[in-house]
């Protein structure tokens, strides 16, 4: 018994050393102190800490430990001793809820999930209310289920879409209405109705029409014969509860060939505002099923034997091979877009490999930077002669419009046009983002990093972005917030570090600042004032660049 309860601690030990306080610290976690084989940490803010265990438990899922972790976590105020260890009823409740968790799980308190739900790339499982001793109210709680925090969402745009449309096609099922009450029907059916039509927006997804649909409105359906009858590999169903002027809402989201979940959420809202709620309902449940089904493919893409792969493979691939951005990844995935237009050139791989030429300037990796952004404007003009409707081909095409061609006007036209075509994707409102920083509209840059933030809550280089928009509002604290957050995404970003750079410069704070410039130049050795100007313009990134200046970095 000694001996195991010494390996036992011994495991411990090691987890702490190398997965724990690595974590934490990406995460802003303090470790206040080790008990055994337990610790009490404490975080700057719900959001980090629910990452931080999500990311715990996905490592320690997928690696060889024997050990399962219990994590509890709660919202709530401290006494902070003498010895900076701390008290009170908020780590009670954390200590608790951490007793009844699952092994291996996560279990949160409901002021925790109010801070978090809709903000993460996980669902989350009601348990009622907890009855935890010596707490004398009851405390509501969720056992978090992690989803896959991959982020497939880096460089100056997100994955443009997919090339082939009949193999990403998707049905949204008549969701059931769970109230008993005949008149909700319309509600539930209308729920239907706009993720329907949200998904269409996305031209490499094909949506069945609603007739096809309803179909199995009432039936009890075999979600694998539903996928053959309608021809679709992916099922979205869902109900509808109303109770008491709230709404509760149910989806997921399954694999109809193998009948994998692949993901589930719930929403509880007011209902006050039917539509304002059906609208934001939508928003939230095709910006997290969208991204799934992306990572889905590229998965399925990655099981096939080479020999066998087609345009679309080597389209999935080259996505894959781009996130994280480093050079190998961003120069492997060139090659991959480049061999998918190839075998497609109707495709929409010109697109994909467009941006990436751009990425490769941007990120400092390249050889040949004039010929990667004559490449990047040839390919950009093919992709908008294939399909100039296509929204991310349009988002795109803004990015190379401003920051290579240098037309404002027609930079700017194309990225609404992107986002009025599509306002639930991610990828058009960052890009639209980026124009119009580059157009020297950072009030309205702020504004579309923020809304395509709220549905890809973990994309570096739109922090980044609003970190350099902010600069030029003269926002220097909140920029260097927005730095530290795509640095903490990405470490080997280096607008994450640049525009961290010029806002502590411009506060006087010269050390970081001069620190910030060092690991930028870690990360981008070639990076030089005037390559900067070059690409975004000095007049209309001045203070980002006399921040730069006065950081020490070299002209």
């Amino acid at each position: 018994m000694q001996k195991a309860e010494e390996a036992t601690y011994a495991e411990f030990e090691r987890l702490k050393r190398d997965l724990i306080e690595p974590s934490l610290s990406r995460h802003d976690g303090r470790l206040i102190k080790t008990t055994g084989d337990g610790a009490l940490v404490e975080f700057a803010s719900p959001l980090s800490a629910t990452r931080c265990a999500l990311e715990l438990q996905d490592h320690l899922a997928a690696g060889s430990s024997p050990l399962k972790l219990r994590i509890g976590l709660n919202l709530g105020d401290v006494i902070v001793g003498q010895d900076g260890d701390i008290y009170g009823d908020g780590i009670n409740i954390a200590v608790r809820l951490e007793g009844i968790a699952d092994p291996g799980g996560i279990l949160i308190s409901d002021k925790v999930y109010a801070e978090v739900e809709g903000k993460l790339d996980a669902g989350f499982d009601d348990r009622g209310e907890q009855q935890l001793k010596n707490i004398s109210k009851p405390i509501r709680a969720y056992a978090v289920r992690a989803g896959a925090h991959g982020a497939l969402t880096e460089g100056l745009s997100a994955a443009p879409p997919l090339p082939d449309k009949a193999a990403i096609a998707i049905a949204v099922l008549p969701f059931e209405n769970m109230s008993g009450d005949p008149e909700q029907e319309y509600f539930a059916d209308g729920m239907v109705e706009e993720i329907t039509t949200a998904l269409s927006r996305f031209k490499w997804l094909f949506v069945i029409a609603r007739n096809s649909s309803f179909t199995f409105k009432g039936k009890a359906v075999d979600i694998k014969e539903v996928g053959r009858r309608l021809g679709v590999r992916y099922i979205l169903q869902g109900s509808v509860r109303k109770a008491a002027g709230k709404v509760r809402i149910t989806g997921q989201l399954i694999d109809a060939v193998t009948g994998a979940h692949i993901w589930a959420d719930t929403f509880e809202r007011d209902l006050t505002d039917v539509f304002a709620l059906q609208d934001e309902v939508t928003l939230a449940v095709v910006s997290a099923i969208e991204p799934k089904i992306l990572q889905t493919e590229v998965a399925l893409s990655a099981r096939r034997r080479p020999e066998n792969l087609t345009a679309y493979d080597f389209f999935l691939r080259a996505i894959q091979q781009s996130f994280p951005v480093t050079r190998e990844g961003l120069a492997e995935a060139i090659r991959l877009a480049r061999r998918a237009l190839e075998l497609d050139p109707g495709g929409r791989a010109a697109s994909l490999a467009s941006v990436f030429h751009l990425n490769n300037v941007v990120f400092g990796y390249s050889t040949d930077p004039k010929f990667e952004l004559k490449e990047a404007v040839r390919l950009s003009h093919l992709a908008l002669r294939i399909d100039d409707g296509d929204p991310s081909t349009l988002a795109g095409a803004s990015l190379i419009s401003a920051y290579v061609v240098r037309d404002s006007e027609s930079a700017l036209e194309m990225a609404d046009r992107a986002v009025a075509l599509n306002p639930n994707s991610f990828n058009a409102w960052s890009c639209r983002g980026w124009v119009y920083r580059a157009a020297g509209l950072p009030q309205e840059a702020v504004r579309c990093f923020e809304r395509g933030i709220r549905m890809s809550p973990i994309d570096p280089t739109m922090f980044a972005g609003m970190g350099m928009a902010l600069v030029e509002l003269r926002r220097f604290d909140e920029a260097i917030v927005a730095g530290k957050k795509a640095q903490r995404l990405n470490p080997s970003h280096s607008y994450a570090y640049l525009c961290r750079a010029s806002a502590f410069a411009h506060l006087g704070r010269d050390a970081e600042a001069r620190e910030a410039a060092a690991r930028l130049l870690e990360v981008n050795p070639t990076f030089r004032i005037s390559g900067w100007i070059a690409l975004s313009g000095q007049s209309n990134a001045q203070l980002v660049t006399d921040g730069l200046r006065k950081a020490g970095l070299p002209e």
